[in-house]
């Protein structure tokens, strides 16, 4: 029984407050794959560097919050090294959609394109699906509007009988967390192209040759074209 995981993460509010882009990224990982041994390498790669074994969250990361609390930028820079080559390592594959609110007439208007969208991207690819029988996809819920959407485009593509939904606590879950980290990547990308990036992003990335030369390129290896 071949399956398949998709994870899934989202940027786009930071504390109550609607952000200027909108991203949703999906992981993908063939289960036939595992990847016991490379996540045994990055913890132990944490523990001989000694770090600490914190699950990744991009942006309590950059900003110092919540587990990150009290971590000066250096300690922090080093886990996101630590994680990026872990997540460059990993047989994953990944797609993000990402949206400028203001392009939109509202919320709603948006998210009935990235339900347009999602659907388009599984047709066009439908044959790599159909080889699974079945896909599991992991989200948080975080979003009732993200959550919708992949209920409705899986469904109407795959049938219902294939998707099977998992919860998902980000905390437990490696390749979720690879989601996340992807998520902002391809956010940097879009603000440093458009000389939107701030000042936590160039202390984290670098200028964009150095973003694109230690972050973007690698990643993007991994995405579905």
């Amino acid at each position: 029984m071949r399956e398949l995981s998709v994870f899934v993460d989202e940027s786009g509010n930071y504390g109550g407050q609607s952000a200027k882009y909108y991203l949703v990224t999906l992981v993908f990982h063939d289960q036939s794959a595992s990847v016991a041994e490379i996540i045994y390498r990055y913890e132990h790669a944490l523990r001989s560097r000694g770090l600490p074994d914190i699950p990744l969250h991009m942006n309590p990361l950059m900003h110092g919050n919540e587990s990150y609390r009290g971590m000066d930028t250096h300690l922090r820079n080093r886990l996101l090294s630590s994680f990026a080559t872990f997540a460059n390592k990993c047989p994953v594959t990944y797609m993000t959609f990402s949206y400028q609110r203001n392009k939109f007439k509202s919320d709603a208007t948006m998210f009935a394109r990235m339900r347009r969208d999602l659907i388009l991207f599984l047709f066009d690819r439908l044959q790599c699906f159909q080889i699974y029988d079945a896909v599991k996809i992991y989200y948080d819920d975080g979003q009732n509007e993200v959550t919708a959407i992949l209920h409705a485009a899986f469904e109407y593509v795959l049938g219902r009988q294939t998707v099977i939904y998992k919860e998902c606590d980000p905390k437990l879950f490696r390749l979720q967390q690879i989601a996340d980290y992807i998520c902002e990547i391809e956010l940097a990308q879009i603000k440093y192209e458009h000389s939107e990036q701030s000042n936590t992003e160039q202390i984290f990335f670098g200028n964009y040759r150095d973003f694109k030369k230690n972050h973007l390129r690698k990643i993007r290896a991994k995405l579905l074209v």
